[in-house]
């Protein structure tokens, strides 16, 4: 999405201002030997240049800010580059969760058949007495009531076991539930979405407030809102949960590597784009609404357009997060109160700009 390094320069220019001190320069560095190699080094003069530690973060997320500006084929090349060496950690949470969340699922189909089972036992000695109590009437049927006690007796002991069992199986599922609730509490991943979710969200925005504070960049935060005049228009309640998710689908789908996309609640979203002004948290925003715009929604018959409410807002650090969001927040709704508005940013921003 939108947003450039704060100033930029290229290997050449980084080079001639090193000359003759102390730091070592890309003319010191061996010949590169591939077009990754070049660009990699691009990137890392830009972090140096900009006084910002080449971390690994800060050095994916200028990677991917200034692979934007490059031509196509050789975003084309390194990203198909980067695809076989695509192991972030945050992926294989996800996938972690995933598995014991799908693992619990299996628990608790098990103790389903089990819990059948057992009714269908109980079921069969409520026959047993009725088919007893049959026989008994008949003088004649002695041989065979006599089976059916010893048959009774042999479907008792059944009963006590699967009783015996069932309990065990739900002490297990009791434990098993207790873990899954324990580690859901620490998950980052919205399941339904297929997104981050609100604990991660905080949790990164607790973190950027921190790294704002030690290098002075500038980030931003959007919340990102189905429109809610199309709730009231389409009133359908599947429809409208398609019509979300498709909304979480196109915001992974523009969203830079460095950027996180996450579900904060009830349907509204957010993006924290790192290093990125207000003013491009606005061209990325336009760029959004057009993306959502253009993509439409078939309903039965029926095209409908979608359409979504943006609030922008600056990761201040001398706000605490729940302040940050809240203006993005307020000025989403501020976005939904102006039908030219299809995007609004913190009142709290301007103000600081005009004072500026």
């Amino acid at each position: 999405m939108a947003g450039t390094p704060r100033r930029r320069r290229s290997i050449a220019d980084v080079s001639e201002e090193s000359s003759g001190s102390t730091t070592v320069s890309t003319s010191a560095l061996s010949d590169p030997t591939s077009d990754l190699e070049v660009f990699s080094k691009e990137v890392l003069m830009a972090l140096v240049s900009d006084n910002l530690p080449p971390t690994p973060n800060n050095f994916a997320l200028y990677f991917d800010r200034i692979l934007e500006d490059k031509s196509d084929s050789l975003r084309k090349q390194i990203n198909a580059i980067m695809e076989f060496d695509d192991d972030a950690d945050d992926e294989k949470t996800i996938v972690l969760e995933k598995n014991l969340k799908e693992g619990f699922a299996s628990v608790k189909n098990i103790l389903g058949v089990t819990a059948n089972l057992y009714k269908n036992m109980a079921l069969m000695t409520k026959i047993l007495d009725k088919r007893k109590i049959e026989l008994s009437a008949n003088p004649d049927a002695k041989i065979a009531n006599s089976i059916i006690g010893m048959l009774e007796k042999d479907v008792s002991k059944l009963n006590d076991i699967l009783k015996k069992q069932i309990g065990q199986m739900r002490t297990m599922y009791d434990e098993t539930a207790d873990i899954i609730k324990s580690v859901e509490k620490e998950t980052i991943f919205d399941n339904h979405f297929g997104i981050y979710n609100k604990r991660y969200l905080l949790s990164k925005l607790d973190q950027e407030r921190n790294l704002i504070t030690e290098f002075k960049h500038k980030s931003s935060l959007i919340m990102i809102e189905l429109s809610k005049e199309l709730e009231e228009t389409v009133g359908n309640d599947k429809a409208l949960a398609l019509m979300t998710r498709t909304i979480a689908r196109l915001l992974m789908k523009t969203s830079r590597r460095s950027d996180i996309v996450a579900h904060y609640g009830n349907g509204v979203f957010s993006m924290v784009l790192k290093h990125t002004d207000s003013k491009s948290a606005q061209k990325a925003s336009e760029r959004l609404v057009d993306l959502v715009s253009s993509s439409n929604f078939f309903l039965a018959e029926k095209e409908v357009q979608l359409r979504i409410a943006i609030g922008i807002a600056d990761i201040n650090p001398v706000h605490s997060t729940d302040e940050i969001i809240v203006c993005a927040l307020d000025a989403m709704e501020r976005a939904y109160g102006d039908d030219n508005l299809d995007y609004a940013i913190c009142e709290d921003d301007n103000d600081n700009k005009e004072s500026e």
